[in-house]
């Protein structure tokens, strides 16, 4: 099947026009290896890389080509056979990948560390002697717009268990990810809080772990298994109706935990579960809970706020929560939700990809800007952090009117909720 439906749908295509840099050319590529046509050289592992991954062409695929599986199986090829890497780079990616993320604890030692550097003068020393010209200018960017650490997940702030407030309708376990809980550890005490007002008895399982949806795309697939079986394990064992995410690139591993592991049957039964019991919590929110308490605004029409919605492309394209958000933005008072043109196409985020490919993903996030100055928004709203972040750089470097926010769906649900007595 070699159609090109996929073709117009592909950020990188729409970018280039060269088929290589299609979901088609990719796939012919990967069949090329594969066939002994050509070899896994350098410029094969570049193609792959320059890949987002947002999996925007699945959705158009008439003959549903799972390509985000054959992307992840690609790259984990490449990493099993390359001799390509520099040996401070194999070193970064064992930290990372083995030594960082798997570890709940380093993830909130990195948060503690965020924490400090925020608060202790350091940031502003920093600033203020322009050290930070020594980094590569898309981190030094980054640095700018990184969220105000607190240093304490949500455990340590809300404990392992959360009632309901109400009636129950259910029990529910948040996944808590990583980087969220490192570095949006208000995002997610701000979840818990929506769930329960919703009436979900809310589990955070203490024993959960990284989603390993990085692991996955970075080649590093036998990690991302051994973080799967973990977290599942942790989710059967606590009783659980559903497994709530918060963010749209965790969510859409979650979801394909009986993919990844398909070839150990000992796991199939429990996979499944898992990924047919995992939502995101716009969904949850908007289709099981009951309605939240929101807030009418002060001062009538008058204090209405123009808001318009980026999709996260893993939650669009893999867990097929595009509605939700936008059925909850429009339920709220006072709100008027403005759509964005091409809202669904990738803001150049996915995952990484903004660091280890800076150059395109800066394209993207150019025009990006482009259609939401368009919409006159005073917020932008997204459901995935990494698109949170990407966002305020867009904000930082391309907005119109710098009064524009880019916020997370949770946040500004929850600062919009009526307060109870």
């Amino acid at each position: 099947m070699r159609c090109g439906f996929c073709l117009p749908a592909c950020p990188t295509f729409r970018e280039t026009g060269l088929e290589a840099e299609s979901p088609r050319g990719r796939i012919a590529l990967m069949k090329a290896t594969v066939d002994g046509i050509m070899g896994p050289d350098v410029p094969f592992e570049e193609q792959m890389s320059h890949c987002l991954g947002c999996r925007a062409c699945e959705p158009a695929c008439p003959a549903d080509v799972k390509y985000g599986q054959l992307i992840e199986q690609a790259r984990d090829a490449i990493e099993e056979h390359t001799t390509q890497h520099r040996g401070w780079v194999k070193g970064v990616r064992k930290l990372v990948f083995q030594g960082l993320f798997p570890h709940p604890k380093r993830m909130e030692l990195l948060g503690k560390g965020l924490k400090l550097y925020q608060r202790s003068g350091l940031q502003t020393a920093v600033r203020k002697t322009n050290a930070l010209k020594l980094l590569p200018k898309q981190l030094a960017d980054m640095e700018k717009i990184l969220p105000e650490a607190t240093g304490k997940g949500v455990v340590k702030t809300l404990g392992t268990h959360v009632p309901a407030k109400g009636q129950k309708v259910g029990t529910v376990g948040m996944f808590r990810g990583c980087l969220m809980d490192a570095m949006f550890a208000e995002t997610n005490r701000k979840t818990v809080e929506l769930l329960s007002e919703a009436g979900f008895d809310v589990a955070i399982p203490e024993a959960q772990n990284c989603c390993g949806a990085l692991h996955a795309h970075s080649g590093e697939t036998a990690q991302a298994k051994e973080l799967a079986k973990r977290n599942i394990r942790a989710f059967r064992e606590a009783g659980v109706d559903a497994i709530i995410s918060n963010a749209g690139g965790c969510g859409a591993i979650l979801v394909e935990y009986d993919h990844l592991l398909h070839d150990e049957p000992q796991w199939r039964e429990d996979a499944a579960w898992f990924a047919s019991h995992t939502k995101d919590i716009s969904t949850i929110l908007w289709n099981e809970g009951r309605p939240l308490p929101f807030a009418e605004p002060v001062g009538g029409e008058a204090a209405a706020v123009r808001v318009t919605y980026q999709d996260s492309c893993h939650l669009k394209n893999v867990m097929k929560g595009g509605a939700s958000p936008r059925s909850l933005l429009g339920a709220l008072p006072g709100v008027e939700l403005v759509e964005m043109k091409d809202a669904g196409s990738c803001c150049g985020s996915a995952g990484i990809y903004n660091i280890t490919q800076p150059e395109m993903a800066n394209r993207l996030l150019e025009k990006k800007m482009k259609d939401a100055n368009g919409t006159a928004a005073h917020y932008i709203v997204t459901s995935n952090p990494g698109c949170l972040l990407q966002m305020k750089l867009g904000i930082e470097r391309h907005a119109s009117d710098k009064r524009m926010e880019a916020v997370h769906i949770v946040d500004f649900l929850h600062e919009r909720m009526a307060a109870r007595g």
